[in-house]
This record gives structure tokens, C-alpha cells and sequence, in this order.
């Protein structure tokens, strides 16, 4: 019996779990996996997408690849290939691919062009000012402190940034370093430093809210409680240490990353709040964007969004939108889903989602990023460098051992490792990145949940490892 076949773009832990979810439908073959990691080969139906021995990275490769195989359908994972234009380099060579155009992928593209299209729509945003030149917002973060002394700032890279492009701030001090950081030295972003956006702290609950759209209908997705700061607060030590080792003036800043664990379903968010953020926010996002581009946005969407108590009401705003499904968010809500996901995907394609209804297992899904920490390792001089570790500079190639132990019904989706063969010859799993692993527990409770994905996080070993220990309480 053949079945459908299926190319997943995507080199993390986002890509594994998206194969994963294509593995479960009966009426999908094959997954191949573009980019991928050593995760890739280790799933059910599924292997990497390569040629010649060598794996598919560059869309023209892509394109040849889902040709020569014939690829029934194409998923887009990442942020930078769908704002490199591959889903209309697909689209002109008549290849179905699931996410949206180029021109729609301003969204995510700019956080100052994305806050300037929602303020201008009426969708609810921080207070916020786009600069291009440093020393313009530095002398207005001073004029916002000495207008406003019991408020802070968010300072937010205007590209892409891995997700970690913003830094909230908890002082002047720490603002007008973060402005010359981004923009000047050393560049913490690269380019997407070049433009930045200034925006008002906000206080409330982070919320990040998913979505998957046709361009007519719009449905929510179920969500995740993430953890994106990289320490647990009361790991002071450890968050003043790694600030000394980055340079940070703030030592008591806990850093951003791009997401740290967390579980789903999401705690607090309820039907009426769902509501109240589909018709104010999502639904307005697409429709206007259509209104006045004229691009169909069609794929999934995410909003980055920060929930205050005003008058007794849970009022969302804007922090950020992403043109994508998040990583850890996929790992842990797809895992849930039980609607077929070739079916999804292809009522997105043949804007039928109309038709569709949405089901998800009551299950808890918790899961851990296993990181590359901090880690001292001799140079060639002989002398030692110490590396803060993820999301600051860090160490990778390191043996990962301990997954053979894993129990059969965890979860381990890869972020970052690769096979290679070490000095005896025999093949084996590296670290290649930040973000190493993500292992997810699941059951019929959070408490459930969480004490199966931390009783096996403790089985892995790899020199550096680090992660929360805090989540789901």
C-alpha cells in the first residue's frame, strides 16, 4: 500500500516533532526531513532528505529534492527560509508547501514594520518607538526614565534573531547598554540590530498564542506555558555568572533564550480569553493584512502576546508575532493533537479548514530543553576558556550519552546533534548546538507529566549539560 510522502523543512526540535506528528497519519509513507539532525533518522517513516550523501539544505536543492521524489507535500518549519522566499519558489514550480509567502513574512521580519501594521489596524500594542540611529534612542530611553522612574523597557532587535532578540530591562543603565549592544558593540543580533524597537515594560502574564490560518478561516491551536528566561529565579549565582562571562552590566538580568521547556495544556488560558484574542487580534491580523497588501497570509501564526488585569478584564496586547509554529511550543502541543495532520495541512492547502474540527488528547505534554551550559575547556595556548553557555557563547561537539535509557514512552525530540564516528571508529550522537535536546513526559496530570520527563532528563549526560529544574510547579 503506497501513501503520501512528505518533506519537512526544518533543523531542530520544532522539524522532529512536526515529522512526528506526519508519522502518526496512516495516510502518510514517507517523511523526509531538509536540514534535520540526527533526530531525523530516528522516527518512525522517517530519514533525512539528502543527495549524493549529502543533506538537502538550499531551496533550489529542495525543489529539485521534492521533484525527483515526488513530494506530495511541504511543511516549512523556520523563520529564515520562509522569509527567504521558499514557499514562492514553490509555488512557481506548482509544488504544494504548507506556510506563508515572503511578502507576509514582514511579520516576523520586522518587529518595527509588524507594530506599525497592528497599531495601525487598532490591534493592541505596548507603547513603543522604532529607532535606526543609536544615539537617538539613547537620548530617548534617558528622557523615558526621567519621564516615567517606576517604569522599564523592553529593547528588541528589528530581524531575526533566533528568538532571542529582545532584552528586558530593569534600569536606565541597563536600557542604554542594551541600545549599544544590539546596534554598535558587539552586535549581539548581527544585523537585525540595525533598526530597533523601544518598548514600554508591560506588566501581566506572557501568553504565547497559536493559530493556523487558509487565508479564509482562522482556528486556534492549543498553546503551551513557556519558559523562555534562562535561569529559575532563584538561581542567582548562576545568572550573575553568566552576566560577568557576557559582559552584561545588569549581573542580575535572567536572560532570554528561545524557550527553555514548558508543558501544554496552558494553565490560564481559558475559552473566553481564547475568544477575546481570536477577535481581536488574530482574526483582525490576517484579514487586514490581506486588506491592505493584498497577500493571502496562509500557514501558521503565532503571537507573543502579554495578558494585564485591568478593570477585573484580561486585556491581551502584542509583544511580537512569528510566521511559524514555536520551538518548545511544537514539541509539547503536537505530541497532543489527534486530528490528522496530513489532513490539516491539506485543508490549509485547498482552503478547506472550514470543514475541519480540531481534536486534542486531554493528556499533559511537559517537556525539557537539555542545553549546552557553561563549560571550561582548554585552548591551544594551553591557557582555559571559559563559555557562558546557551544563549551566550558556547561549546558544542560534546558526546551525548544516556538516551539508550530512556524509557520507550518519553519522547526525545533533537534540536541540535548530529552522528559522526569518533576516534574508534564507532558512530555516535554530538552536540551541534544551544539547544541540544527536548524530552518530553507525558500523563494524565501536570504533576504526572512533569515527573516523568524530569526522572528521565537525569538519565542524559553530555559535558555541559544544563536545564531547568523549576518548571511546571
Amino acid at each position: 500500500m503506497s501513501g503520501a510522502k512528505v518533506l519537512v523543512v526544518d533543523a531542530g526540535g520544532r522539524g522532529n516533532a512536526i515529522a512526528h506528528a506526519f508519522a502518526r497519519s496512516p495516510q502518510v509513507e514517507a517523511i523526509y526531513v531538509a536540514q534535520g539532525n540526527a533526530g531525523s533518522t530516528l522516527m518512525e517513516k522517517c530519514s533525512m532528505a539528502a543527495e549524493g550523501g549529502k543533506s538537502v539544505k538550499e531551496i533550489p536543492a529542495m525543489i529539485a529534492f521534492a521533484r525527483k521524489r515526488e513530494i506530495d507535500l511541504t511543511f516549512v518549519g523556520p523563520e529564515g527560509l520562509l522569509s527567504e522566499g521558499i514557499v514562492n519558489s514553490f509555488h512557481e514550480e506548482d509544488l504544494s508547501i504548507v506556510g506563508p509567502q515572503r511578502e507576509a513574512t514582514i511579520l516576523e521580519g520586522s518587529k518595527c514594520d509588524a507594530k506599525d501594521f497592528l497599531k495601525s489596524i487598532g490591534v493592541p500594542v505596548p507603547a513603543y518607538r522604532n529607532f535606526s540611529d543609536q544615539k537617538e534612542a539613547k537620548e530617548y530611553v534617558s528622557q523615558y526614565y526621567g519621564d516615567n522612574p517606576d517604569e522599564n523597557l523592553v529593547i528588541k532587535a528589528d530581524g531575526l534573531a533566533a528568538g532571542k532578540g529582545s532584552i528586558v530591562c530593569s534600569s536606565e543603565e541597563e536600557a542604554l547598554s542594551s541600545v549599544g549592544r544590539i546596534m554598535v558593540a558587539p552586535r549581539l543580533f548581527g544585523k537585525a540590530g540595525r533598526r530597533i524597537v523601544v518598548e514600554e515594560r508591560l506588566r501581566g502574564r506572557e501568553l504565547m498564542f497559536f493559530a493556523v490560518t487558509d487565508g479564509k478561516t482562522v482556528l486556534p491551536l492549543e498553546s503551551a506555558m513557556d519558559y523562555k528566561r534562562a535561569f529559575a529565579p532563584d538561581e542567582t549565582v548562576a545568572i550573575r555568572l553568566f552576566n560577568k562571562l557576557s559582559g552584561n552590566p545588569n549581573l542580575d538580568n535572567n536572560p532570554n533564550t528561545g524557550g527553555m521547556g514548558g508543558y501544554s495544556p496552558h494553565p490560564w488560558l481559558d475559552k473566553e480569553l481564547t475568544e477575546t484574542i481570536m477577535t481581536t487580534i488574530v482574526v483582525p491580523t490576517v484579514t487586514r493584512f490581506k486588506e491592505l497588501t493584498g497577500v493571502n497570509y496562509s500557514g501558521m501564526i503565532y503571537f507573543g502576546l502579554m495578558v494585564s488585569e485591568e478593570d477585573g478584564k484580561k486585556v491581551p496586547r502584542v509583544l511580537e508575532i512569528n510566521v511559524r509554529l514555536g520551538d518548545p511550543e511544537t514539541e509539547l502541543i503536537l505530541p497532543r493533537l489527534e486530528t490528522d495532520m496530513y489532513d490539516l495541512s491539506r485543508a490549509v492547502l485547498d482552503k478547506e479548514l472550514d470543514a475541519m474540527e480540531l481534536e486534542w488528547s486531554p493528556d499533559y505534554c511537559m517537556g525539557i530543553c537539555a542545553i549546552s551550559g557553561r563549560v571550561v575547556k582548554p585552548v591551544t595556548s594551553g591557557a582555559q576558556e571559559e563559555r557562558p553557555g546557551y544563549p551566550g557563547p558556547h561549546y558544542t561537539n560534546m558526546p551525548i550519552r544516556g538516551l539508550d535509557k530512556v524509557d520507550p514512552d518519553v519522547l526525545v525530540y533533537h534540536n541540535g546533534t548530529a552522528l559522526r564516528t569518533d576516534a574508534q571508529g564507532k558512530e555516535r550522537l554530538y552536540t551541534t548546538g544551544g539547544r541540544v535536546l527536548t524530552l518530553v513526559g507525558r500523563g494524565g496530570s501536570l504533576e504526572q507529566a512533569r515527573a516523568r520527563a524530569y526522572e528521565n532528563i537525569k538519565k542524559i549526560r553530555f559535558n555541559g549539560i544544563r536545564y531547568r529544574h523549576d518548571m511546571g510547579l
